[in-house]
């Protein structure tokens, strides 16, 4: 009696373990398939950490050598720059939001050198064609809800000194005009 429990618990768990495995393998064999998303935001203007970042984002520039290595580093700053002026235009820090803005689009607008220089390494560019125009379609998406959301013009005055204008709907269209133009540019 002993002997038939133990038989018929090794046999459970052994059933157990097969219909386990077979979801596993089902789920794991099912294709997924995310559009492009952007990062969390990192750290912001007044951290104590994100001067830091800074200068580690511009050391990084020297880890990161040939063209493929580069435009996944320059489309990541992209991204995080993106965010990060998506983030403080949300929290109405225009100043510092358009600032990281163009941060975004210096970092954007490096991209086609790198795909123009897969070709003599005789690399498939296709698939870093098709990222750069899934990164341009969310940075239009975001851009353009920022449109939506955003003074068309901001002054910014400070305590001791001058006023500036700040002329974000300008530096928005600017920036929509930059990411369509490279995409059009790579897929050519």
């Amino acid at each position: 009696m002993f002997r038939n429990q133990k038989l018929n618990k090794i046999i459970k768990n052994i059933v157990l373990l097969s219909v386990s495995s077979v979801v596993c393998i089902v789920c794991l064999k099912m294709p997924a398939y995310a559009s492009y998303v952007l990062p969390y935001p990192s750290y912001m203007p007044g951290n104590k950490i994100y001067k830091i970042s800074r200068i580690f984002d511009k050391v990084k520039k020297f880890w990161y050598f040939g063209n493929i290595a580069q435009l996944k580093y320059h489309l990541e700053l992209s991204d995080k720059y993106l965010v990060e002026a998506k983030t403080l235009m949300e929290y109405n820090q225009y100043l510092l939001g358009a600032d990281a803005l163009i941060r975004s689009d210096d970092e954007f607008n490096q991209l086609p050198k790198y795909v123009l220089g897969l070709a003599p390494e005789r690399v498939d560019s296709h698939p870093y064609q098709q990222l750069i125009s899934e990164a341009a379609n969310k940075h239009i998406e975001v851009l353009q809800t920022l449109l939506l959301e955003t003074p068309k013009q901001f002054v910014w005055t400070p305590e001791k000194a001058k006023a500036t204008s700040i002329p974000l709907h300008d530096d928005l269209e600017q920036s929509l005009a930059l990411r369509k133009k490279v995409s059009q540019l790579i897929i050519k």
